[in-house]
């Protein structure tokens, strides 16, 4: 796995641990749950299975990825900020998350308790690093092939999708370091599906070592994303064997966090390939012992 350790909130992090993000949608039109954690307590509940399958990360989203009707700042920090506040009351310890691209939204989660900005539209608000900065929190610096938040890509092409993915992301990674982000607090993701079409997630997918091998810790966002369901040809509620397949195979390529809908298969499937790399043993081990 790439990098060292990785310090977010209360919690370290080592270079051989898997971290699971737990994504926890405060939006009435999400694409995968389609409202279903929009309410305060379905997502309080949502977060108490999450932790209590695996998860270190709680991400909160008040904005779904896709085209849809227009949600304010104001609107977006109306569902972010007091769940957040009321996350980091009942969880002291757990690492709480927030999937934001605007730094104002930023500012009011850091103030509520966040740990962590997650921006997966690329840095295309450039102050939400200085927020990550100012409140000593921990960022993570996407690839969405200059896409505006909200968008779909539409005949996007690349030279090397990978070079690109590391020309931006590495660049990102940077700045934010010389805004005064800690080095231990900032991971890089390739953003599958964010601008990309499934070719490209898949290539990005395949060469995801050429990212570890940075020595930036890397998230991945696989969980029942449009490029698994176009590989396969499934919808979005038969995506799970596709994306447990994809997150195998990046954690053998040397991805840290898993940014997903389903935590407790996720676990098996990162503890399963932690004990074939050697780095963890067997939960049991009976068979020809006896």
């Amino acid at each position: 796995m790439s990098g060292g350790t990785l310090r977010l909130g209360r919690r370290e992090f080592d270079a051989r641990e898997p971290v699971i993000m737990a994504i926890v949608n405060r939006t009435p039109d999400s694409f995968y749950d389609r409202g279903a954690t929009f309410g305060d307590q379905p997502a309080l509940d949502r977060v108490e299975r999450a932790v209590s399958e695996g998860a270190a990360i709680i991400d909160i989203g008040g904005v779904k990825a896709g085209p849809g009707e227009e949600v304010t700042a104001e609107e977006e920090a109306r569902r972010t900020v007091g769940f957040v506040a009321e996350v980091r009351r009942r969880h002291p310890d757990v690492v709480i998350s927030v999937d934001t691209w605007r730094h104002d939204v930023g500012e009011a989660v850091c103030e509520a308790g966040a740990d962590l900005l997650n921006d997966a539209w690329g840095g295309v608000d450039p102050r939400l690093a200085e927020v990550a900065a100012r409140y000593d929190v921990g960022l993570v610096c996407t690839h969405a092939g200059g896409a505006e938040p909200r968008t779909r890509p539409h005949r996007i092409a690349y030279d090397d999708v990978m070079a690109d993915i590391l020309r931006v992301t590495l660049g990102l990674a940077e700045r934010a370091l010389e805004l005064g982000v800690r080095r231990d607090r900032i991971m890089i993701d390739p953003g599958h599906d964010f601008g990309k079409n499934t070719r490209h997630s898949l290539e990005a997918t395949r060469r995801l070592g050429e990212m570890a091998e940075t020595g930036w810790p890397v998230l991945v966002s696989l969980s029942n994303k449009d490029f698994v369901g176009e590989t396969l040809d499934k919808p979005v509620k038969e995506r799970l064997t596709g994306t447990l397949a994809t997150t195998a195979v990046s954690a053998w390529l040397g991805a840290r966090v898993y940014r997903v809908h389903e935590v407790a298969e996720t676990k098996q499937v990162l503890d399963m390939v932690a004990a074939i790399a050697g780095h963890r043993p067997p939960a049991v081990a009976r068979r020809g012992l006896a």
